[in-house]
């Protein structure tokens, strides 16, 4: 079975202008959709088709590794978000503020792993083992290649934010950290299951 462009868990108007429909249209509409053709496309009439995404995350490389991945990072991303303000409570404010001292540090820190991380890529915290860690990766490269556990993540190629922020990253992921987040899903995640969230097949 073909994967799919997944649909918005929310409408593309609902963030105002924290992201705007436009970009919704762009990121969503066109990146989106078209890592999911090329996917699609690279595996028709192999062996690889049927297969999970996150199995062919782990066993590809080059132009199908890139294209996969980003099916599946988008698909997470979208996930992470919320037009209505989420706080930061019972577990996951623990296991934060055990980590990194307090909510406002790992804001702080996770903006500057997202702010300074150069060119495209994406910022996470991930479960590596059971420690909570912030990284990043470049490019389309993922959680899911390295053995560690997603629990949440903000998209830093510019095509996330270069609409309605030019080329202020640090002012959309500090809006996006502080008015948008689903924080009630990153949350969940800490079940060390977060793969399975944004898989298909």
């Amino acid at each position: 079975m073909a994967f799919e462009l997944p649909p918005l868990p929310y409408e593309k108007t609902a963030f105002g202008d924290l992201i705007s429909e436009e970009t919704f249209n762009y990121h969503h509409g066109k990146h989106h959709n078209a890592y999911v053709t090329k996917t699609n496309d690279a595996i028709k009439g192999t062996d690889r088709e049927g297969k999970k995404l996150s199995q062919i995350i782990e066993a590809a490389d080059g132009g199908l590794f890139n294209n996969a991945a980003q099916v599946w990072n988008h698909s997470f991303y979208w996930l992470c978000l919320s037009p209505e303000k989420k706080e930061i409570s019972g577990e996951l404010k623990d296991r934060l503020e055990s980590s990194f001292g307090s909510i406002d540090d790992f804001k702080s820190k996770f903006k500057d792993e997202a702010v300074g991380h150069f060119a495209s890529g994406w910022a996470w915290l991930v479960l590596d083992g059971d420690e909570l860690k912030i990284t990043s990766y470049h490019d389309a490269d993922s959680p899911v290649a390295h053995g560690v556990k997603p629990v949440f993540t903000l998209d830093v190629w510019e095509h996330a934010y270069y609409l309605d922020y030019q080329n202020a990253r640090p002012d959309y992921v500090s809006a996006l950290l502080d008015n948008a987040i689903d924080w009630d899903f990153v949350a969940l995640n800490l079940d060390g299951d977060g793969v399975s969230r944004a898989d298909q097949g």
